[in-house]
């Protein structure tokens, strides 16, 4: 196994090192696999079955990291502008063109 030396200023090691519970190896490698799904994601706009379960067992998802479509912004402008009114989520989908 490969070992990897990352530098830090001062005042970042000094707020790294009030978290000893963290394995920040771990964070290391799964910060790692999260950008190389990504850019594998952004290539095919798929996930195979291995990077869903990762995905699921750390609740991240590539899709999160991608920026708003212009269109979709427009139209929560145009429910914010409109009247307010409790509703479901189902609802919310529906208006927003979703389901």
């Amino acid at each position: 196994m490969v070992s990897v030396t990352i530098s830090l200023d001062d005042e970042l090691k000094a707020k790294v090192e009030r978290f000893l519970w963290v394995n920040w190896s771990e964070v290391g490698r799964e910060e790692a696999l999260k950008k190389e799904i990504f850019e594998r994601f952004i290539k095919t706009g798929t996930l195979s079955d291995v990077d869903q379960e990762f995905c699921d067992k750390v609740g991240w998802y590539p899709i999160d990291e991608l920026e708003l479509k212009e269109e979709y912004i427009k139209k929560l402008r145009e429910i914010e502008r409109g009247p307010h009114r409790k509703m479901s989520l189902l609802e919310l989908d529906k208006l927003l063109g979703l389901k």
